[in-house]
């Protein structure tokens, strides 16, 4: 949402926002880069594949999920554009992570999304997908 939309909704002025949000992001990389923000080594690979084979997928890395969160939260005045089937407010997550939980993609879809097809064709992981531009199967496992 743009930064001077939480005016109205938390009373916090655009600079305010901006800044609180500087903060929080040099945190996250402060706290998580060392583990979590990083890509993954080959000994990292060779493990997620080992793990997946004997779990009856070989040559898996990631999983892709579609999740449905609560928005419990949720302004009034947005409640219609994210209500799901239950009628109350939701947030849909597109993530693809792999077994030690690093998420490599995460998408939220957007108002009016809904439902995981939605999510997924407006998805930047599934649109390179379609239009040939992801990545070969053998990219990763290569280390290019």
């Amino acid at each position: 949402m743009p930064a001077d939309a939480t005016d109205e909704y938390i009373k916090i002025g655009e600079s305010t926002t901006i800044e609180c949000m500087k903060r929080f992001c040099r945190a996250i990389v402060e706290v998580f880069s060392e583990w979590y923000l990083r890509s993954p080594t080959s000994e990292d690979i060779a493990r997620l594949l080992h793990i997946s084979q004997q779990r009856g997928f070989p040559g898996m890395l990631d999983s892709l999920d579609c999740m449905h969160l609560k928005w419990k939260n949720c302004p009034t005045a947005w409640a219609g554009q994210f209500a799901g089937r239950s009628g109350s407010p939701i947030i849909i997550l597109e993530a693809v992570a792999d077994y030690d939980l690093w998420i490599e993609h995460a998408y939220f879809g957007m108002p009016g999304s809904r439902n995981d097809i939605n999510v997924l064709k407006a998805s930047n992981l599934f649109s390179k997908l379609a239009q040939g531009t992801a990545p070969p199967d053998n990219y990763i496992i290569q280390g290019k």
